[in-house]
């Protein structure tokens, strides 16, 4: 781990809506372990598993098994080979799943939008099955913002507001895909009990994200650290909210602990909300210290590019904060994080 990761561990420890002692003795099995979100949830448990003497148990499945032995070699975990999709065999006695693994990339939906559906869909079916047969404490499914569409304007975001969909928008194969996931999650629940909650995530990054990410924050990134001018292909009118990892961590893990299983919750740092355009100039500014500039080169059909229309999303995060959860660093803090951790 880099430094900056071993602090997030220990910051996260010291969360009082956390209650560690809970974990003792479990099992934790993790899909997409080896992502961003879910490289750091593995860090931020096997850490603290160490750090308080709790025995915490690792289980995670993945494609790549050499590889993820490397990364997580100091945690003591239990890594199986595994193909989302396929049945999920494992002689543990799991007591929490947590469901990550999911295509990212927007170029990916575009140019892959069956493979975007099948591993979204398919994936988390075989999950619950998995869970049905067992005796699962709690089943966390992390899903997306994009479920939203496109909210007006000025508008807070609540989990009952879904957007719409064009169905004949091969983009629009990612949040259809998530929708399914989530009505299949309480599904689950509601016809065989299985105690599933969804996570609807806002855009997360911070250390551990690939130098050649796709996504515009690590575009972003990138620019500042290599002093050279940030270009915009829209006007950078979207405006969201963002989130860091060891907040997304953090917020699953007091959902493993007290979410109401056939619920879904928004997960985001509302004092992140910003448009793109302003945070391209944030980091010109501030992160790259007013060395480089704001270019914009407008094309004339983003969505070619792979990047969804404009958006709109601000998010009403009450219901997980209601939970005791709470999002601890800002925007700037969270480029600078992320390039002291650069994967």
């Amino acid at each position: 781990m880099y430094k900056v990761q071993i602090e997030d561990c220990q910051n996260i420890g010291k969360l009082d809506f956390i209650e560690w002692e809970k974990f003792r003795e479990k099992a934790i099995l993790i899909t997409g372990s080896t992502g961003l979100i879910g490289s750091n949830l593995v860090n931020a448990l096997a850490y603290n598993s160490q750090e308080k003497g709790l025995n915490i148990r690792l289980v995670l499945p993945v494609r790549n098994v050499s590889a993820a032995k490397e990364q997580f070699s100091w945690t003591g975990a239990k890594i199986i080979p595994y193909s989302l999709g396929s049945e999920l065999k494992t002689d543990e006695s799991i007591d929490y799943l947590v469901h990550l693994a999911s295509p990212t990339s927007s170029k990916y939906f575009t140019e892959k939008p069956v493979d975007t559906m099948l591993a979204n869909i398919e994936g988390t079916r075989v999950l619950l099955e998995f869970a049905k047969g067992h005796q699962i404490k709690k089943f966390i499914s992390l899903s997306t913002m994009e479920v939203y569409g496109f909210p007006e304007k000025g508008h807070k975001v609540k989990e009952n507001e879904l957007g719409f969909f064009e169905t004949m928008n091969a983009r629009n194969s990612y949040p259809i895909a998530k929708i399914a996931s989530e009505t299949l999650c309480n599904s689950y629940y509601t016809q065989y009990g299985v105690p599933a909650v969804v996570l609807r995530a806002t855009q997360t990054f911070g250390p551990g994200v690939r130098y050649d990410d796709g996504r515009v924050f690590a575009q972003f990134m990138r620019c500042a650290i290599e002093k050279k001018d940030i270009v915009l292909k829209s006007a950078g009118l979207t405006e969201r909210c963002y989130l860091y990892t060891s907040d997304a961590v953090s917020a699953i893990l007091v959902s493993l602990l007290k979410a109401r299983p056939g619920q879904a919750y928004t997960v985001a740092n509302p004092n992140t909300y910003c448009s793109i355009k302003d945070m391209a100039r944030m980091v010109a500014d501030e992160i790259a210290d007013g060395q480089i500039g704001v270019v914009f080169e407008i094309v004339d059909d983003i969505e070619k590019l792979g990047y969804a229309g404009t958006l709109y999303m601000d998010l009403d995060v009450g219901k997980i904060e209601s939970l005791g959860w709470r999002s601890n660093i800002d925007l700037r803090e969270m480029f600078e994080r992320m390039i002291r951790g650069i994967k």
